[in-house]
């Protein structure tokens, strides 16, 4: 196919998941329903993102995995936090990099347009798998950290067969197919990719374990020729929009799973559709 500027991005990790010599593909954690609902920065509809209260409402409300977002402090220990800085989820400004975990626990995350829901510490990576484990399966958005020390707290937590892992860099994927061969890699799908012929090139020259990517990237063509070889798409449905009429669209595409950013609403509009 005529390759698109879109794929630079993706070309590199052709080169690196090669040389990795990974598995064409890996086991996934094992999930009780065939859709499978994620739940974007768990449930914060009434708690802040990407705080241990949040990822307990994704609990309570059965969602098959809880996305999370990993990042480094200054020094090295690893926390939650989606953006870079603290600035969006604090009264406090600087990137999580120049910061001591200390300094940081000292810090409280709150939602300014919901104070009713308190104030809130920033987790660590062992806090959020203790709490996940035997309970819910990890989507690990793969943001700033060293593999190895993410792999060494997944193993002493037992947690290396519940988690999936978003690379957003080329070096993290050899990082993960070297040190971790057997943890299942996602990456978000080429926007150039439309046809059944341009999605069989992905997935033939791709080694990948799952796609992502916005729902309205993929079409009927597309998500055909992924599941024919086996390779489930778990796209985005979040959005200020995101709602009944998002859901029956992506659910149309035959999708394998959803990020959502009401993970409780989903599941209920789920059972009540007869597909959970």
């Amino acid at each position: 196919m005529v390759i698109h500027p879109s794929f630079f991005f993706t070309v590199a990790f052709t080169f690196l998941h090669s040389v990795a010599g990974m598995a064409q593909v890996t086991p996934l954690p094992a999930a009780k329903h065939k859709t499978i609902v994620i739940a974007h920065r768990g449930d914060h509809t009434k708690a802040p993102e990407n705080t241990l209260a949040a990822y307990q409402n994704t609990i309570e409300d059965g969602a098959d995995f809880v996305e999370i977002d990993l990042r480094t402090t200054k020094d090295s220990q690893l926390v939650i936090m989606h953006n870079a800085t603290i600035d969006h989820m604090t009264a406090r400004q600087g990137e999580i990099k120049n910061f001591t975990l200390d300094s940081l626990r000292k810090i409280k995350v709150r939602e300014p347009l919901h104070p009713e829901w308190g104030v809130h510490t920033i987790p660590t990576f062992k806090e959020v798998l203790q709490l996940c484990k035997g309970k819910i399966n990890i989507y690990l958005d793969f943001k700033e950290a060293s593999v190895a020390q993410a792999y060494q707290e997944i193993i002493d937590a037992g947690m290396e067969n519940h988690i999936v892992v978003y690379i957003n860099e080329p070096h993290q994927f050899e990082e993960w197919g070297t040190i971790a061969p057997n943890m299942p890699l996602m990456i978000s799908l080429p926007k150039a990719v439309k046809t059944t012929a341009e999605m069989n090139e992905v997935l033939h020259t791709f080694d990948v374990d799952i796609l992502d990517g916005d729902y309205t990237e993929y079409n009927a063509e597309t998500v055909a020729a992924a599941t024919q070889k086996h390779i489930p798409i778990w796209a985005d449905v979040q959005s200020k929009e995101e709602g009944p009429d998002q859901w029956n669209a992506a659910l149309k595409l035959g999708l394998a799973g959803l990020q959502s950013d009401h993970p409780k609403e989903l599941i209920q509009f789920l059972i009540k559709k007869g597909i959970r």
